[in-house]
């Protein structure tokens, strides 16, 4: 009798104990359910005022998916409207792709982040010593060339083989690791490493080691994935004052781990959770943190538009950009690509992130995830491990 009396006990005890974190995670997800409602409501108010053709977003903790919506849509005929399933042009939020597909190869033991370039893409010349660029400095942004070399061919439709031999005119303006220098033809050398590494193409293993694990069901690379989903949105810019429906252009698929990613907001969301350590069996925490450290200083960022009321501090890390806005710090890319603009962004301490797409050169897109982060601070109590600490080193140049 004693014995069974103690066992009650025991579970009652352990019941009592459990329920200050029971209710701790209840009123942590009530917190978010209130800050999604508000945020959909000025994102659907924002998107009408600004007359966006298409929109969608995705709010989403290690958890899963917390709200997504979507409105307008896939073009100016009116007659297919966006949901969760539309798929967008993420341009440059594919760097993140990149770096996270890299780093889950380099896990598992295919290359190293340190190795030169120049060991797997061998015509790989510049004006100088190519030997000193590392793989860690492609995808950093730091290779210390002239920023955005030969972006004017890849959007004249040039071969990446013309742009790559263009590269021997190109000369240091700082060495490698020591200054931002943003790429796109040069960031997409690291598609001919990682096909080098593993004999499979880029597109194949982006499919098996990221898509396909996280059940990212629409999301693809490359233009004719893209063009033959029919639930696709379609590009808009500006013509008089109103937008116009124009046709998707492939020049940037060409440079496909810059800006070759099609995705939707759901899919999207999924890539958020694994970011924020949802899928350790995808992408391991140790991967992320190092993708995410801050190396070189981004200072321009600081004078971005809504950006730099709330930017103390700016860097890119491997693949992401790192800003500090005030004594928070998140995970953040933009993309802009002709009709397109993508925004996403986490924060490890307060274990949230967001996602928003646009199928129009809008500047509201930055208004629009800003103020998701106003609303987040002012709302969430920090959860996650960054939640008592400072991340932010001043070794930004050493290697990973």
């Amino acid at each position: 009798m004693k014995k069974r009396t103690l066992k009650v006990l025991g579970i009652a005890c352990l019941c009592l104990q459990a329920a200050p974190v029971f209710s701790a995670i209840t009123a942590q997800q009530a917190a978010e359910q209130a800050l999604a409602r508000e945020f959909t409501a000025f994102f659907n108010q924002r998107v009408a005022e600004a007359n966006v053709t298409g929109a969608a977003f995705a709010v989403a903790t290690s958890d899963g998916l917390v709200e997504i919506g979507a409105a307008g849509f896939t073009d100016t005929s009116q007659k297919h409207s966006i949901n969760e399933n539309t798929t967008f042009r993420i341009a440059s939020v594919s760097k993140t792709f990149a770096a996270g597909l890299t780093g889950v190869l380099i896990s598992e033991g295919e290359f190293g982040w340190n190795d030169r370039v120049v060991s797997y893409v061998p015509d790989f010349r510049i004006n100088g010593d190519a030997g000193k660029v590392r793989i860690r400095h492609v995808l950093g942004q730091s290779t210390g060339l002239i920023p955005h070399a030969y972006d004017n061919l890849i959007e004249d439709g040039l071969s990446m083989d013309r742009i790559q031999d263009q590269y021997r005119k190109l000369s240091y303006i700082c060495s490698p690791g020591e200054c931002y220098s943003y790429q796109n033809s040069i960031f997409s050398l690291i598609e001919p490493v990682l096909e080098k590494t593993t004999r499979r193409t880029y597109s194949e293993l982006m499919n098996d080691k990221i898509f396909k694990p996280l059940d990212m069901r629409t999301a693809s690379v490359g233009y004719e994935p893209f063009i033959n989903n029919p639930n696709h949105a379609k590009p808009h810019v500006k013509s008089r004052g109103h937008w116009k429906t124009v046709k998707v252009k492939p020049n940037y698929y060409r440079v496909a781990p810059a800006a070759g990613v099609n995705a939707s907001a759901l899919d999207m969301s999924k890539w958020l959770t694994a970011q924020l350590g949802g899928h350790p069996e995808v992408i391991r925490p140790e991967v992320i943190e190092t993708l995410t450290r801050p190396r070189v200083k981004t200072t321009r960022d600081k004078r971005r538009k809504y950006w730099r009321d709330m930017l103390s501090d700016a860097h890119y890390g491997l693949g992401w950009r790192v800003y500090q806005l005030g004594s928070h710090e998140i995970a953040y890319h933009s993309g802009w690509v002709s009709g397109y603009r993508a925004d996403i962004a986490w924060s490890e301490k307060f274990g949230i992130g967001i996602v928003v797409l646009m199928n129009v050169e809008g500047n509201s897109i930055s208004e629009i995830t800003t103020t998701f982060w106003q609303m987040a601070f002012d709302m969430l109590e920090p959860v996650g491990v960054g939640s008592e600490d400072n991340r932010l080193v001043s070794n930004h140049s050493a290697p990973p």
